[in-house]
């Protein structure tokens, strides 16, 4: 929508400028499936008294002045427009099934052999190359699948990142037994004092210097590598490299499970272990099966594939309370704060030991940890949406379009 800026507006942010733009047009899908039916009414009354009606993203269009600039202006909700209702059950390939064909399932005990949720990751996969958000209209949508008691949450990127939707989801929550309760946010974690003494001074300040140095030391290497990956340096083609139009290719979603609780027993037999550690042994490991699988003994042995993490650079890292993260001065501030650090992940061929993929992953994420490459890459990205604007930034995804494969990060 092209129109005067004025000075109610509020302007874009850089992040916000690249997820807008077309040919990058960032859109999140959060699925959520329900365990008793969706009555679209109670829906809508729920909808209109929570936080999210009253949030000035989610209540107001996005408008360009004569310039190209993009700015928020707020509007009138109208919450029916922001509704897709769907009836019709779906098949595994997504598309809609009659009455007659819905023979064999049952709503009670839910879709037999997870064909409910085959249909609807294929839904969701088609949503996100053939339907955009509409711009005459705030950039968010509720698709309601009633067949299948489940709602598709569609939220434009430029509205904010995973930490601030995060927070806006606890405030707009309720627990089972007492709906009104709104959960707590994830509590601080607890650090002991330092204790006093001579010593104890001596050892905390080599400490101190020894952090300082490994900071400085990883933040030289691994923003050197992400300037020349950025520039020179390309990975080695590869069965699951993208090509032209990689963005316009259709999607196939499809749904792993994990239990938490076998995820724990892994890290715990590595001392000092994250789950995220484990979950980038996971990618990597299973990476490095199906590149065997698909081109067995035509990779050679610890071939690189680079991967993007994508990092929440506020000075406050935990999930915070949504009044706290709509005030102006406050370290976990709503936006886009996030910065990108380049995760490498290696081909390996069968018979490692499959702790052997933990282990490289801890060594890695331990020196990413002590690197500043988040935020270099967090300043030099809005630095470049500034000055020059999404079509710069856009080329240089381009140029690395093969050597990044996307990998699944949440923060």
């Amino acid at each position: 929508m092209t129109s005067r800026g004025t000075f109610s507006d509020e302007p874009l942010s850089p992040a916000g400028r690249l997820f807008i733009d077309p040919k990058t047009d960032v859109v999140i899908h959060c699925i959520a499936i329900s365990k008793n039916p969706i009555d679209l009414d109670v829906a809508k009354t729920a909808l209109k008294s929570s936080v999210l009606v009253q949030h000035p993203r989610f209540c107001s269009l996005l408008v360009r002045d004569e310039n190209g600039f993009e700015h928020w202006r707020r509007t009138e909700l109208d919450i029916d427009r922001h509704f897709i209702v769907i009836n019709n059950r779906l098949n595994k390939p997504g598309k809609f099934v009659g009455e007659h064909e819905t023979q064999g399932f049952d709503d009670d005990e839910g879709d037999g052999d997870g064909d409910g949720e085959v249909a609807v990751n294929q839904y969701v996969a088609d949503l996100s190359v053939s339907s955009p958000l509409s711009m005459d209209k705030p950039l968010w949508e509720l698709h309601l699948l009633k067949a299948h008691k489940c709602v598709v949450f569609r939220i434009h990127h430029a509205l904010g990142d995973g930490f601030s939707l995060m927070s806006m989801l606890m405030a707009g929550s309720g627990k089972v037994d007492v709906p009104a309760v709104v959960p707590a946010a994830v509590p601080p974690i607890k650090t002991e004092g330092i204790k006093s003494g001579k010593r104890r001074d001596w050892f905390w300040l080599l400490s101190l210097l020894w952090g300082v140095f490994k900071m400085v030391r990883y933040t030289l290497v691994f923003v050197l590598e992400f300037v020349v990956r950025s520039l020179f340096v390309c990975d080695m083609k590869t069965v699951i490299s993208g090509g032209n139009g990689v963005e316009l290719w259709p999607r196939k979603l499809a749904t792993a499970k994990f239990l938490l609780e076998d995820m724990k027993e892994v890290k715990r037999a590595i001392p000092n272990t994250t789950i995220n550690d484990v979950m980038l042994a996971m990618v990597s490991s299973g990476l490095s099966r199906y590149l065997e699988h698909r081109t067995p003994n035509a990779l050679h042995e610890g071939l690189r594939l680079t991967g993007v993490a994508m990092v929440n650079v506020r000075a406050n890292p935990r999930l915070q309370e949504l009044s706290e993260v709509m005030e102006k001065n406050s370290k976990a501030r709503w936006g886009n704060k996030f910065g990108a650090i380049l995760i490498p992940v290696f081909h390996h061929k069968g018979g490692n030991n499959p702790l052997q993929y933990l282990k490289r992953a801890k060594v890695m994420n331990d020196k990413k940890k002590h690197s500043m490459e988040a935020y270099f890459t967090y300043k030099i990205r809005d630095l470049v949406m500034t000055l020059l604007g999404p079509k710069v930034q856009q080329k240089k995804q381009a140029d690395n379009e093969n050597i990044i494969q996307q990998l699944i990060w949440r923060y």
